[in-house]
Formats: C-alpha cells, structure tokens, sequence
C-alpha cells in the first residue's frame, strides 16, 4: 500500500491549515474578525485569521496562535470550536491545502491588532459580508456563511447566546443577542417569559442594573443548562 501511494500520481502532499470565524456583538450588530491579507495569495483581500498548522502544534494550538500572531487576541478564553474541513483541490491557489474551522465567540472583544501575514485587522459587519457586498479571499464567504448558520442553530438548542454576554447582563441584552444574530424582531414578554420558565438557562444574580432611562433591570448569569428544553425557535416571531 505505502509503494502504491508514494507512485500514485492521484495522491499528492497536502497541507493543513486553520481558519478562525471569531463573532461579537457590537452596537447591536452582530460583528466578525477580518484581516487584510499584508502577503499573496489574495494580497489586499480582507479573509478570516488563520495559517498553517506547525508540525509540534494541534489544530487547536495552531488556530489559538494563529489568532493572536495575526489580530493580537486571546482565544484561550472564548467559546471556540470546530466548525468543520474544507478541502475543495482550488480552494488554495498554493497546492492543496485542507483547512480546519473554527467557530469562536466571545463578549466586548477588544480592537484587534494585525502582525505576521496580516497588514491590519478589524471588527466587520457580517450582514455587509453574507449579502454578498464584499468577497472573502479563498473560501472564506462559505466559511463564514456556514459559521453564521451553526451560530443560529445553536441559538434555538443550547445557551451558547450567552457567550456573547459578560459575566451579567439583562434579559434585555440576551434577547438583543438572539434579534441580532437571527436578524429578527422578539416579543420582550414572550422572550422573557421563555428563559425564565426554561429551567437552567440562566440564573438571578439579585442585583439590578439602572439604564439610562427606565426602571432598573435585573441581572443574571448563565446557568448550569447547556441544553434548552424546550427550544427557542426562530421564524415565528417569537420564542415557541
């Protein structure tokens, strides 16, 4: 088998990198980590961080190094997981080249700092990117599109919204997280009285928040549930 291989002239080398779809919410909108590529290919394209595994590192090293050699952040602390391979042979115009995503999020992430094979990195709109406005390098558009679709599916299943909040925050902010992230308009009493009857969703801290105007909110803090029985689905209008 190994002769077979090394004569075949249908298998060649292959490299692996990693590529990172990091979202926050910003202003109310719903935001991905960008870099301008500082090196050919796609020299000048905005692209999703991301590089070539080391021989020493696991994906997950290569993809928290990559993160902050290329935007200056600290992956370490965020919600980060495997969002799946693509491997398409022109993918790469450098060879053949099979990518590991990864999903990240995280709450008020800081301004990024671009280094390495990055000229700068930035905060990006999503709905600027997924309207097809602007093209990312390599196959990062689909990346990013299959990013945002697993985000909003974990909305309906599991308390992940809740990494795009700080340690507390108001039922108002949680709900902003979903109208942002589904791009849809949430009944405040219905979503309220969802997450509160859904047992371990989140949890009251006791303390309450004075806004801006209004009457003071209380705050909460993720729970022990991971699992929301029963889901929150989108498309109606409202929390089911």
């Amino acid at each position: 088998m190994d002769d077979w291989l090394k004569d075949s002239t249908e298998v060649e080398a292959s490299w692996v990198t990693v590529d990172l779809a990091i979202f926050t919410v910003r202003g109310d909108e719903l935001m991905v980590l960008l870099i301008e590529r500082g090196v050919e290919p796609f020299l000048g394209r905005p692209a999703l961080p991301g590089g070539y595994v080391q021989k020493t590192e696991t994906l997950r090293e290569g993809a928290l190094r990559e993160l902050w050699e290329e935007a200056g952040i600290d992956g370490s602390r965020l919600h980060l997981e495997q969002l799946g391979a693509y491997g398409d042979p022109g993918r790469d115009p450098r060879g053949r080249v099979v990518t590991i995503a990864y999903l990240a999020l995280g709450p008020e992430l800081p301004t990024p700092v671009g280094g390495t094979d990055a000229k700068r990195a930035y905060w990006a709109p999503v709905s600027q990117l997924i309207n097809g406005a602007q093209e990312l390098a390599f196959d990062h558009t689909a990346i990013l599109a299959d990013a945002l679709e697993e985000i909003r599916r974990k909305l309906e299943y599991t308390a992940v919204a809740t990494a795009f909040c700080g340690e507390t925050f108001t039922l108002s902010e949680l709900r902003t997280v979903y109208e942002v992230i589904w791009g849809q308009y949430l009944d405040p009493s219905n979503f309220r009285r969802k997450v509160i009857n859904t047992v371990g969703f989140v949890q009251p801290t006791g303390e309450r928040r004075l806004p801006p105007t209004g009457r003071p909110a209380g705050l909460y803090r993720r729970g022990t549930a991971w699992l929301l029985s029963p889901p929150l689905l989108r498309g109606t209008g409202h929390p089911a």
